[in-house]
């Protein structure tokens, strides 16, 4: 049996504002539509952004803790990130001794960008 990456859905409290994040701060792009969101491309992985789906029935949680990308300019990165107002929550060295920070995105769900 093999598995592959199908998508990373966030559930957030105003999937506007959310797909608008992600938009103007990592150069995702509208994929498709879906009831109550849209489907975006972040870079060949697909991000589902909605509301709670009123026609599921299991227990449903806002967020995801992170998403990690790399970046070849991570000192460029961050200064378009401060720029756009996002918080930075923590910068340090990776174990393999290149530099990465944790953002704060909407909904309490983080980014990770890691120096490439």
């Amino acid at each position: 049996m093999a598995f592959s990456l199908n998508h990373v859905h966030l559930k957030t409290t105003d999937p506007d504002k959310t797909i608008k994040f992600y938009m103007d701060n990592f150069g995702a792009t509208i994929k498709g539509t879906m009831a109550g969101g849209h489907q975006l491309d972040l870079h060949g992985l697909q991000l589902n952004v909605t509301d709670k789906v009123a026609t599921q029935n299991h227990e449903q949680h806002y967020g995801i803790e992170h998403i990690a990308v790399n970046t070849d300019d991570y000192d460029g990165a961050l200064a378009g990130l401060r720029k756009n107002g996002v918080k930075i929550l923590e910068e340090l060295k990776g174990s393999s001794g290149k530099r990465v920070c944790f953002l704060e995105c909407p909904d309490g769900a983080q980014m990770e960008i890691i120096e490439k």
